[in-house]
């Protein structure tokens, strides 16, 4: 057999496959019409009826990772079967995602990430503006940047949920890569541009390569983008998404102090997240101003033997001097371990506000 038919040969039997992917993806898609059908009889005779289930979204990719047997990795997997998803979703009942913008940021990114490609997303000018298109309920989800592993926790987000009512339905992470980039790479650059988080993560790559060019923190990598392009002998520091929106040239790619550097998003909603079997829960705790306040708080946890993965302390509303914990754990508040400690948090601390308990980032 010549090189040409064995090809030939394998092309048909691809074509083959792909009929029957096609196949089962559509069959798939009428089933999540029939499961729309059954939520709008009910939500006619007025139940709850809710769309869209972090929980049940997440377990359906851990499951699609736990029984993949290759060539393909468990993530490039779970990434198509997070798109098959998405559009049966839509076809159920679309999703307005607000997340903070402008077009090209991490966090359009990520929003995208998590809730795939058929969703609305909206662009937000401030993490105040995502809270408050949620609330109001222009936004079914709105997603914010949280925490960077180089330059720790982003303040804006977490002093959002002392006035909020919003609970955390999601997290998802994003490896992110910085570039430099501009209009016209044979210009001088005069001016660096990008979000201030930004410049502390390639601060050591900028002292190195432009240790006397300004640089000027905006409110985000795409407006850094938006600027270089209009403004000669400016550069910006954003990924490779503003790059493209924006036509610009990069110049030196992947200028992040650390190859590891990853941001956590956080989904914010309106809608309680019931257990996945693996969860987080995110509290915000106010200690009373006495020896031993911080002690008392995280004991319950220690007595139980239960994993923190994250304390910030940020300054309360309640006086000069007094502090609020931010604090995630491994748990859903609804685990019989997690509820007694819960209970027993609430009598020690001065305050205690629940976030939100929801699915560890599968993705």
């Amino acid at each position: 057999m010549s090189e040409a038919q064995e090809l030939e040969q394998l092309r048909q039997a691809i074509d083959s496959i792909d009929r029957q992917i096609q196949e089962l993806i559509n069959q798939r898609a009428c089933c999540a019409r029939q499961v729309a059908e059954v939520k709008e009889k009910y939500a006619a005779l007025g139940e709850t009826v809710v769309f869209y289930r972090p929980e049940r979204e997440a377990q359906v990719l851990r499951n699609v990772m736990a029984r993949n047997t290759g060539p393909l990795p468990n993530e490039s997997m779970a990434r198509l079967f997070r798109e098959i998803m998405s559009q049966c979703l839509a076809l159920e009942e679309p999703l307005n995602v607000a997340f903070l913008g402008p077009e090209g940021t991490f966090t359009q990114q990520a929003a995208v990430k998590h809730f795939g490609h058929a969703v609305c997303c909206h662009s937000q000018v401030s993490i105040a503006d995502v809270f408050r298109e949620v609330e109001s309920g222009a936004a079914n989800f709105g997603v914010v940047p949280v925490e960077n592993s180089t330059e720790g926790v982003v303040t804006h987000t977490l002093d959002s949920f002392f006035d909020s009512s919003l609970q955390v339905c999601g997290e998802v992470t994003l490896r992110i890569h910085h570039h430099l980039m501009r209009k016209d790479p044979e210009q001088p650059i005069e001016r660096i541009y990008s979000h201030a988080q930004s410049l502390g993560q390639c601060r050591r790559w900028l002292d190195q390569h432009y240790p006397g060019i300004e640089r000027i923190a905006l409110s985000s990598n795409a407006e850094a983008a938006r600027r270089a392009s209009l403004e000669p002998g400016s550069a910006a520091i954003a990924g490779e998404v503003a790059a493209d929106l924006y036509q610009l040239v990069v110049c030196n790619a992947n200028i992040e102090d650390r190859p590891d550097n990853t941001t956590r998003f956080l989904i914010v909603g309106r809608q309680a997240t019931l257990s996945s079997g693996e969860d987080k829960t995110s509290i915000m705790v106010s200690s009373r101003n006495q020896p031993g306040a911080l002690y008392q708080v995280l004991e319950p946890f220690h007595q139980a033997g239960i994993s923190l993965t994250r304390i910030e302390t940020r300054p309360a509303r309640t006086g000069t001097w007094n502090y609020a914990f931010f604090i995630d754990f491994e748990g859903h508040c609804d685990d019989e371990s997690i509820r007694p400690v819960l209970a027993q948090l609430q009598l020690v601390a001065a305050d205690y506000k629940w976030l939100g308990s929801y699915p560890k980032a599968v993705l």
